[in-house]
C-alpha cells in the first residue's frame, strides 16, 4: 500500500475537490465588492466631468474593488484545483501546494458535513476537535471541500467504511446509517417566538453594525434630496447624464449600506429562529446526529464525556453535550458553562427539547462499541 511521505503512514483514502466553486459568503463578499466599485466609478464619471478635479484614486480604488471581487471569486478555484486530501493510519491531511494542514483521527471530537445544494452527492467534510475550555479555548478545525459523497469520506475518517452506506443529501439521514445501526430517540426543537431573541456577543455586534448601517443610510436617503436640488439649481440638468448617474450613485450606496444591514439581521436574528423548523435531533445506539437542511452534524457517542440540562423556559431544556478528547477533558462546553451565544453551525447542542431527561439517561449510558474497519 503507498505510505505518505509526511508521516509515513500507509494511506487509505485520498481524493481531490470533486465541485469547485465559491461558497455563498464569498460570492455575497464578491457581490459588495463589485458592486462598491460601480459606485466608485460613478462619482469618478461625476468629480471627471463636472467638478473636473483629480479622479484617479476614485479609478483606482474602483478597480481595485473589482480586483478582489474577482479574486475572492477566481482564488478558491485556483487553489481548491491543485489540492488534495489524504486519509492515513492515524491522521486526515489537506495539501495545498506547499502547505499541509492535518489532524489526528482519534483526536477529532465531531465531523459537520455541509451537502452541496447543486449536486446532492457532494458536499464539504469539517472535522472538529474542540479542546479545553476557559482562558486556553480554541477549536482545531480541517475542511475537506468539495469532495465526493461527504458521509462515505467521514465513514473511512471514523473507521467505519464498510458498514456506512452510500448516499447523498436527497436520500434521508435514517436511511443513511451505519448496517449495525438504529435510532432510539428523535426529537426536534420547540418552536417559540423567544429563538428570534438575540443570545451572545456575536448576535448583539452584529444587531448594532445593522443599526449603524441604517443609520448612516438613512441618513444619507434623507440629504440625497436636497443634495441633488442643490446641484440641480447649480446648473446641471435633471434630465443628463451626469444628473443620472449621480443619483445612481448615491442610490446604490444607500441599498447598499441597507442590504448589508438587512443581511446582518437576517443573520443574527432571523436565521436561527426560521431554521429550527428544520432542525432534527436524533441519537442512535451509536452516534449523536443533528441535521438541519443540507448540514449535518454526526459525533460518536463515545466522546461525551457529560449531559448538562439547562432550562430554557416553558417546561423547555437546552441539553449540552459536554466532550471529551485525547489530553482534554471537559472539551467543546458549548454553552455548558455559559456560553449561550449561538454560532452560524450546527454545535453539539439540543436546544428546547421536551424529552431532556430521557436523552440525558440514554447519553449517559454506555453506546454499542463500533465494528472495526
Amino acid at each position: 500500500m503507498p505510505r505518505d511521505s509526511l508521516f509515513g503512514e500507509r494511506i487509505v483514502w485520498a481524493g481531490r475537490p470533486a465541485v469547485i466553486r465559491p461558497s455563498a459568503f464569498q460570492r455575497s463578499l464578491a457581490f459588495v465588492s463589485f458592486f462598491a466599485a460601480v459606485i466608485t466609478l460613478c462619482f469618478a464619471l461625476v468629480v471627471a466631468i463636472v467638478l473636473k478635479a483629480e479622479f484617479g484614486p476614485l479609478l483606482v480604488f474602483a478597480f481595485w474593488c473589482a480586483t478582489m471581487g474577482l479574486g475572492i471569486l477566481q482564488g478558491p478555484r485556483i487553489v481548491l484545483a491543485h489540492s488534495r486530501y489524504v486519509v492515513t493510519d492515524q491522521h486526515v491531511i489537506a495539501i495545498y501546494g506547499p502547505i499541509r494542514r492535518t489532524i489526528e483521527r482519534k483526536a477529532i471530537s465531531f465531523a459537520r458535513i455541509y451537502w452541496d445544494e447543486s449536486q446532492p452527492d457532494a458536499g464539504d467534510v469539517e472535522l472538529v476537535r474542540a479542546v479545553p475550555t476557559g482562558a486556553l479555548r480554541r477549536r482545531l478545525m480541517l475542511r475537506l471541500i468539495g469532495v465526493r459523497a461527504p458521509d462515505r469520506v467521514w465513514a473511512i475518517v471514523r473507521g467505519a467504511e464498510r458498514l456506512a452506506p452510500r448516499g447523498g443529501a436527497d436520500r434521508p439521514l435514517t436511511q443513511r446509517l451505519d448496517t449495525d445501526e438504529r435510532v432510539i430517540w428523535s426529537a426536534q426543537p420547540r418552536q417559540a417566538l423567544k429563538r428570534f431573541v438575540p443570545r451572545g456577543q456575536r448576535e448583539w455586534a452584529l444587531l448594532a453594525i445593522a443599526a449603524a448601517l441604517f443609520a448612516g443610510g438613512a441618513r444619507m436617503a434623507i440629504g440625497a434630496f436636497p443634495t441633488l436640488r442643490r446641484v440641480h439649481e447649480g446648473g446641471l440638468q435633471v434630465g443628463s447624464f451626469t444628473f443620472a448617474v449621480l443619483a445612481l450613485g448615491m442610490g446604490s450606496t444607500i441599498l447598499l449600506l441597507i442590504g448589508i444591514g438587512c443581511y446582518l439581521v437576517y443573520d443574527a436574528i432571523i436565521r436561527s429562529g426560521y431554521l429550527a423548523a428544520y432542525t432534527r435531533y436524533l441519537v442512535t445506539n451509536k452516534r449523536v446526529l443533528i441535521q438541519r437542511r443540507t448540514e449535518e452534524l454526526h459525533l460518536d457517542r463515545q466522546k461525551i464525556y457529560e449531559v448538562i440540562e439547562s432550562p430554557s423556559g416553558d417546561g423547555l431544556h437546552d441539553v449540552f453535550l459536554v466532550l471529551d478528547g485525547p489530553r482534554a477533558r471537559a472539551v467543546a462546553a458549548s454553552g455548558a458553562f455559559g456560553e449561550i451565544s449561538r454560532g452560524p453551525h450546527l454545535r453539539p447542542v439540543f436546544e428546547a427539547v421536551e424529552d431532556a431527561e430521557g436523552v440525558s439517561r440514554i447519553l449517559r449510558g454506555p453506546p454499542e462499541l463500533p465494528h472495526a474497519a
